[in-house]
């Protein structure tokens, strides 16, 4: 199991852009589905569906990508911390 890295790290900043893009893809769907203002009416309707419902129902695979882009970009941000702990610690040696 992995060492869990220490807060405020040397070297290592906390926030890496990585993590605000993922912060940001995380709260794209949230804000979509609570501003209800946006998609509240009836029309269009897809397939007699009104549009109130199948908008909804079109942020549950958009959501799941976002969701996906995250986790990318913070396994990403972590695989680069991880390297850049062993390049520190093989360095220091």
């Amino acid at each position: 199991m992995p060492e869990p890295e220490e807060p405020g790290e040397p070297g290592l900043p906390t926030v890496t852009p990585e993590r605000v893009l993922a912060a940001l893809a995380l709260l794209v769907p949230i804000v979509a589905m609570l501003w209800v203002g946006s998609y509240d009416k009836p029309e269009p309707e897809a397939g007699g569906v009104p549009f109130f419902y199948w908008y909804q129902l079109l942020w549950v695979p958009v959501s799941a990508v976002f969701t996906v882009a995250a986790y990318l970009l913070v396994d990403r941000d972590e695989k680069a911390r991880r390297a850049a702990r062993a390049r520190k610690a093989g360095g220091a040696r």
